[in-house]
């Protein structure tokens, strides 16, 4: 893929491979070919899988393979992984290297595949785009070095489902709404066909060989992955079986029960997607077929889904037309907004200590498993950011360290979203009140006396506003602020910007 003039070329261009379609070409390799000495590299990246994966079969079809997996920590800045990514990733990589025996490094990934190309001299560099704001110019150098030294260099897609120069709207602008947006990919027809594991010849040559663990990537002092190990099975495997639970358990009644933080209705396929474990393809497949045999019957629930997963692409088509997207509100306005520095606020919003139990049970939720449920996610952030007027960057870099989903396109469009800054975003004023939202989602209380287990006696009428008892539960806190002292600042502060004209 190469996106030549912002439009996507279907064609090879300046020694990258360009398939139509974002999904990558097999090339047709004859067999003296795979007889050369020469390896190609196969650079991992977010796309931790041997299924499914365009740039891996094309490798595996041009010769022996040279799998390498890049700690690079230094060219994100502070966009490095936080602590839930890095033990995830720990797990995935750990998982991948019994499949496929891969060469650990790290530092600058332009200067350690430079130096790798000068080690082993390979005929050819394989790997699969990303769309991070500092992506572009690393894999930019990466190519002309590659160009430099008579190496063929190929990226290709399949991180997502449509590349983010391929969906237009009619005036051949990217698109800032949500919703022609994903019409614009179903109006775009059938996504390419799966492609299966290759058949993958392992080059035999000497490379020195790091052990996964020199990365070091997991906690040590305090080690507080314990809870993460409960919850999760990082890997293919996982992602696949998790694919096929939600297929057969969570489906079913997807669409109205996906706001039920108690219930089972979600597919907890976001951080495989994020790792690239499950490609956006195999699942949006998986849930059309599962569509096609319920004859109907899972229309409106598959759809939904759908809708999410191009929620996620959306979010990066939004980042790759405005890299500043991760630190900077969409709309320019937002800039001069009045937030608080209140550090004390931002902790005790951290540790789940706010005094409003839906909020405190998916802030205890996300420390002990790394991952929250997307309707408390909605009403966390809005808290963070108009209760407490906290800037919705904190929380983001919070989210960041914390989940292990933490992706940049989505955290971003996410919280820009609550924030009312971002494109199609929800608007300033709508304000949760965090009692309303419990009553409403978790009506039983189930998901507040799973996470607040000082809650756990109360009644289903007390549990999301215990304040008001007689006698309030001593061992829980008290309400950081008053909802509606909270919502009159909040629209008090939105008033004091002025608009202007945003991108």
């Amino acid at each position: 893929i190469w996106d030549s003039n912002s439009a996507l070329q279907p064609a090879t261009w300046g020694g990258w491979r360009c398939p139509k379609g974002g999904g990558g070409e097999r090339h047709s390799t004859p067999k003296s070919r795979l007889k050369l000495v020469q390896p190609v590299i196969m650079w991992f990246r977010q796309d931790l899988r041997l299924s499914d994966h365009p740039a891996l079969s094309a490798a595996a079809a041009a010769g022996p393979v040279l799998p390498v997996y890049i700690l690079d920590d230094e060219t994100p800045g502070d966009w490095r992984w936080g602590g839930a990514s890095r033990w995830w990733l720990h797990r995935s990589l750990e998982k991948l290297n019994i499949s496929l025996p891969l060469v650990f490094r790290r530092g600058r990934a332009d200067e350690v595949l430079a130096a790798l190309i000068e080690e082993v001299k390979p005929q050819g560099l394989y790997f699969t785009r990303d769309y991070a704001p500092w992506a572009g110019a690393l894999e930019e150098r990466i190519k002309n070095h590659c160009d430099s030294h008579g190496v063929a260099c190929h990226r290709y897609g399949g991180f997502l489902l449509h590349e983010p120069e391929s969906i237009r709207n009619g005036s051949g602008e990217f698109f800032k709404v949500y919703t022609p947006y994903s019409r614009a990919c179903f109006a775009k027809g059938p996504i390419r066909a799966l492609k299966p594991v290759p058949e993958i010849q392992h080059w035999q040559g000497n490379v020195q060989r790091p052990a996964l663990a020199d990365l070091k990537l997991l906690p040590t002092k305090p080690d507080w992955s314990n809870t993460l190990e409960e919850h999760w099975t990082p890997g293919e495997a996982g992602a696949q079986q998790r694919l096929f639970d939600f297929m057969d358990h969570g489906l079913h009644g997807y669409a109205t029960g996906r706001d039920r933080p108690d219930q089972a209705h979600v597919s907890r396929l976001s951080a495989h997607f994020h790792w690239g474990e499950i490609s956006p393809h195999q699942a949006w497949h998986a849930v059309e077929r599962a569509m096609h045999e319920a004859e109907g019957k899972l229309d409106r629930d598959g759809e939904k889904f759908l809708k999410e997963v191009l929620w996620r692409e959306f979010s990066y088509s939004l980042i790759h037309h405005v890299p500043s997207f991760p630190t900077k509100p969409f709309r320019r306005e937002f800039e001069d907004f009045p937030w608080t520095d209140d550090r004390d606020a931002l902790r005790r919003w951290q540790r789940g200590e706010t005094g409003y139990p839906i909020v405190d049970a998916g802030l205890r939720e996300l420390w002990a498993t790394g991952i929250m449920h997307n309707r408390v996610r909605m009403v966390v952030a809005s808290f963070l950011i108009k209760h407490l007027l906290v800037p919705w960057q904190d929380g983001e870099r919070w989210f960041w360290d914390t989940l292990v989903d933490a992706d940049i396109a989505a955290n971003a469009a996410s919280w820009q979203w609550v924030a009312g800054c971002g494109a199609d975003a929800a608007p300033y004023f709508r304000i949760f009140n965090p009692v309303l939202q419990g009553l409403k989602f978790d009506p039983d209380g189930a998901y507040v006396r799973r996470w607040v287990p000082e809650l756990s006696s109360l009644s289903n009428g007390d549990i999301h506003k215990p304040w008001e008892m007689a006698v309030p539960p001593r061992n829980y806190a008290k309400p950081m602020v008053d909802h509606g002292m909270a919502r009159d600042r909040a629209l008090a502060a939105f008033k004091t910007i002025k608009r202007v004209e945003n991108p």
